[in-house]
């Protein structure tokens, strides 16, 4: 990433690259689509159409990056004999399929494809965006992997009306700013835009701002057409021979229908240190009236309330003082990837060299109460959280990112899953569910990252 021969190829290069991509995949999104698969309410193979998870997804990487990067199945269901065991990995195929340091993944709308990314797949000149065919819950398939043109560095997914996905693209083509956002329709084609016809490389904003555009988090209120990414930090600036990472300490609210940046929120740490540290999240509260959403910054603690309507950002928590409390290097204790149930009254974060997952009542939004907390024990690892499409249950996974002897970044966490029990007024551990990627695989140890259930 510090220069463009490490990175990549040439535009030239990257265009015929994937163009074969895509054409490669026309004929699996022929058989895709072939398969029958309805828009809205269908269900899959095993019957799934909403309510009750049954699966569990984990994208995830062997630590040694021997054995190819993978997708593994979990049965998910509390009235298995086999709840919380492996059931079924699927490799990524070659080429390609080694040190993409899988990252975030989540299903689309129809629950029919589960679309991944690789954070670091840049360094190795590989594509590093995945889509599986989840139809078949407990057998995925591997359908195709591509990547984009103007940007690099793919991070989370965000389900579109219609079966689609917009991808948080962290760094431009090289790693470096600025980043775009990614969107993909429901054939998984890249989105048209003002030629009226399908572009392989059209990517949002078309013109982006350039004070520091690296989207992380990514939110969205189509109901009110606002869309929300929070800035984390400059991709380049983590890897050797870098003096040190630049973090970043911003939300970008975004027309949603247009696809269009129309303000920017400069957030300040409330201590008068300055800028904030690695906004890395963003999450959106369900129903409400004003657009709200929260943002935390990883390396100042605090939790930021975001009110669009008024381009404002208030620190309102302290991560610091949640109970019991943590002694650790990062003041709050590292706060990671956040959950908001559909009440929208809640807010769940982790954190991770704290080894916490805390519970917060946001009903007052400028007020966040502490209400629950599960500890894991300090530098568990934390970072990624989702929760079940019921709401009641949290799954966490034990792993950050290791950036190796390319970078400066080394969070390794534990590589255990857990599973939270969630009711309106706290968290407890689910103790029957007992899932460790250091010994779950005959290939030896895996760093578990990205999370989706069904």
């Amino acid at each position: 990433m510090t220069s463009a021969s490490r990175v990549g190829s040439t535009t030239a290069k990257l265009f015929l690259t994937t163009v074969l991509v895509l054409s490669a995949s026309t004929v699996a999104l022929t058989q895709y689509a072939q398969g029958g698969h309805g828009q809205g309410g269908a269900q899959d193979k095993d019957g799934h159409g909403g309510g009750t998870d049954k699966v569990l997804y984990i994208w995830a990487q062997d630590q040694a990056q021997v054995a190819p990067d993978f997708l593994a199945v979990i049965d998910f269901d509390e009235d298995s004999p086999k709840y919380g065991q492996v059931i079924n990995v699927v490799p990524l195929p070659p080429p390609g399929n080694t040190g993409n340091e899988p990252h975030h993944c989540h299903l689309n709308s129809t629950k029919m494809i589960l679309g991944c990314g690789g954070l670091l797949s840049l360094l190795k000149n590989q594509n590093g965006i995945f889509f599986f065919d989840v139809r078949d819950a407990k057998k995925p398939r591997f359908m195709f992997s591509t990547k984009a043109i103007e940007s690099s560095m793919t991070d989370d997914f965000l389900p579109t009306e219609g079966g689609g996905f917009l991808i948080s693209q962290m760094g431009s083509a090289d790693g470096m700013a600025p980043g775009r956002i990614a969107e993909f329709d429901g054939s998984m084609h890249f989105i048209a835009d003002h030629f009226g016809t399908v572009s392989l490389f059209e990517e949002w904003p078309k013109s982006p701002p350039l004070d520091g555009f690296n989207p992380h988090g990514i939110s969205a209120r189509p109901d009110l057409n606002l869309m929300m990414t929070s800035d984390f930090i400059l991709p380049s600036s983590t890897l050797m021979p870098s003096m040190g990472p630049v973090l970043r300490g911003s939300v970008r609210i975004w027309n949603y229908r247009e696809r269009k940046i129309t303000r920017t929120v400069d957030l300040f740490s409330p201590d008068g240190s300055g800028p904030a540290q690695g906004t890395m999240d963003v999450k959106m509260l369900p129903h409400d009236p004003h657009g709200y959403g929260y943002t935390s910054g990883m390396f100042d603690g605090h939790i930021y309330l975001i009110d669009p309507e008024r381009s404002t950002g208030t620190a309102v928590f302290n991560l610091s003082t949640v109970t019991p409390h943590v002694d650790t290097p990062v003041s709050g204790g590292m706060g990671q990837i956040m959950a908001t149930p559909q009440t929208g009254d809640r807010l769940l974060i982790g954190t991770f060299m704290a080894g916490q997952v805390v519970m917060l009542d946001v009903t007052d939004r400028f007020n966040p109460k502490q209400i629950s907390v599960v500890s894991f024990g300090a530098n568990a690892g934390p970072h990624n959280i989702v929760l079940s499409s019921d709401d009641k249950r949290l799954v966490v996974t034990d792993y950050f990112l290791n950036e190796g002897t390319d970078g400066l970044i080394h969070y390794e966490g534990d590589h255990k899953v857990h599973v939270l029990k969630v009711t309106h007024d706290g968290i407890t551990e689910d103790t029957r569910f007992k899932l460790d990627f250091n010994t779950a695989f005959k290939t030896g140890p895996a760093r578990p990252h990205g999370i989706a259930m069904k």
